[in-house]
């Protein structure tokens, strides 16, 4: 037999083997592949690069062109306003008159020393409309150390022209509240712990308000709307590092200085800033502003309402006062002023409406302190809910409340006691308030003569025949006469008690 079919198994084996795969082929070139690999690796990276390379060259162009086309601008004064505490119509008012100041100096900047924990957002709305639409450039300075821009001074902080913050200082958590008036620094959740519809609307339209800030000024987009949705905060060297603020600077000198050079962008175009050794301006509002800015205080416009309840019910009380009623009258308009511009619980004011109702119901009709108790109670109750706590810079203090309810509470106390003296008053006028009355005899004749009472000369009748001098008391009064005794035939003394001589 050949030897080639000796051993069947091998057929086999022949027959099975792979013919032609495509690991088979590239088995015999495994250098040339990785190099091709290789090339191609190397030649994105290449590429990568060079696009990079690019782009920075770019961006360096574009910033030479900006420098260039920027005109320069001499700041030679500084005019300072200080936002300190919560932002409502007041600070609206002093950023006002600090770019008119500002503007009519011709070569001065403004710059914002803020220290706020958040406030009202149509007043911070308002304020970022000024500032967007100023030739005057603005400067926020978060300063002084352990200073912060939270919530409303975040948005302030992003529309400024340049932001500046002082060491140790901190900014952020913007997400914000919708409640009577409006405000910046909480949220709303339904019962599940998801955001209500409401609350949706109002954080999508902050983070697009926040965001177009950010695009405009050239600041961290991604970090202002984390700010929005979760509230985050960071401090001033973070703030640097993730492009939220300028540059941090120990004092105002070195933060006007630090301004110098630097490239903003104003309605009228692109300018350089030339502020190094700028003169600093301090700025004072004006009377009004001033004033606003105390009657906005929750407190105070707590306590002018008060006093204008207060100053009414005395002279409703007792007519004829007027000092009383010209004083509450104006402390109830500028107190009443006040609440409508801040947030305010309309439900809770109305509480409070209520109670000084009933108290003022219980001085006119005394119901022996129920009217009077229940409307310290609902006073009480709607005072401590009239402001919500929730919007920063615009809290009740707890403090007032009490000295307020309690002060309400003597006022009741008063007129309770006032009442019950009325009632256990003899009456002094009228028939009740002759009889028992004692009065001297000045002529008589038979039954019938002329007495003195009350300096008053009265008709007067007796059982017996009297003699002038004799004291007599008023028994009753019959038409125009009175009937009288004798005080000794009346079984007691001219001096003893219980009856008054004339």
């Amino acid at each position: 037999m050949n030897d080639r079919h000796e051993n069947p198994f091998d057929m086999i084996a022949e027959d099975t083997a792979p013919r032609g795969g495509i690991l088979t082929r590239l088995r015999g070139a495994p250098r040339i592949v990785f190099a091709v690999i290789c090339l191609l690796v190397g030649l994105g990276i290449a590429v990568a690069d060079e696009l990079l390379r690019d782009v920075e060259r770019e961006a360096e162009r574009a910033q030479d062109i900006a420098l260039e086309d920027a005109t320069p601008l001499d700041i030679s004064r500084a005019v300072i306003a200080d936002l300190e505490g919560g932002i409502g119509p007041a600070v609206t008012m002093l950023i006002e008159e600090g770019l008119e100041e500002a503007r009519n100096l011709g070569d001065a900047m403004l710059v914002i020393r803020m220290n706020t924990p958040g406030g009202l957002d149509s007043s911070t709305r308002d304020i970022i409309r000024l500032i967007l639409a100023s030739d005057v450039p603005v400067m926020t300075y978060v300063a002084p150390s352990g200073a912060r821009a939270a919530s409303a001074g975040t948005y302030i902080l992003y529309a400024s022209h340049v932001a500046v913050m002082a060491p140790s200082t901190n900014l952020g958590a913007a997400t914000p509240v919708q409640m009577g008036g409006g405000g910046l620094g909480g949220g709303g959740e339904d019962e599940d712990g998801s955001e209500d519809p409401m609350t949706r609307k109002v954080v999508n339209d902050s983070v697009a308000f926040i965001r177009g800030l950010a695009e405009l000024r050239g600041r961290n987009a991604d970090w202002a709307e984390e700010a929005v949705r979760e509230g985050a905060s960071i401090t001033s060297s973070v703030a640097i590092e993730q492009n939220v603020a300028d540059y941090i600077a120990d004092d105002l000198r070195a933060a006007i200085d630090g301004a110098d050079g630097r490239v903003v962008n104003l309605p009228r175009g692109s300018v350089v800033l030339e502020s190094a050794g700028a003169e600093i301006v301090p700025f004072e509002p004006n009377f009004m502003t001033r004033v606003l800015g105390v009657i906005t205080n929750p407190n105070v416009a707590y306590i002018l309402m008060l006093i204008g309840i207060y100053g009414l019910i005395f002279e409703f009380a007792n007519p004829g006062i007027v000092f009383s009623g010209v004083i509450g009258a104006i402390s109830l308009i500028l107190g009443l002023f006040a609440l409508n511009l801040l947030p305010v619980n309309y439900a809770a004011f109305a509480l409070v409406g209520l109670g000084v109702a009933l108290m003022i119901a219980e001085v006119f009709s005394p119901s022996f302190g129920i009217m009077g108790i229940g409307g310290a109670v609902a006073f009480a109750l709607g005072s401590m809910m009239i402001f919500d706590g929730e919007v920063p810079g615009f809290e009740l203090d707890i403090s007032v409340v009490v000295a307020a309810t309690a002060v309400t509470g003597l006022i009741i106390f008063i007129a309770l006691t006032t009442a019950l003296r009325s009632f256990r008053a003899r009456t002094v006028s009228g028939d009740q308030g002759l009889q028992d009355e004692t009065g001297t005899v000045l002529s008589w004749s038979g039954r019938k003569g002329e007495i003195m009472i009350h300096s008053e000369r009265w008709h007067a009748v007796a059982d017996e025949a009297l003699t002038p001098g004799d004291t007599v008391r008023v028994l009753s009064r019959e038409g125009l006469d009175l009937r009288v005794a004798p005080v000794a035939q009346a079984g007691s003394d001219a001096s003893a008690p219980g009856i008054r001589t004339t």
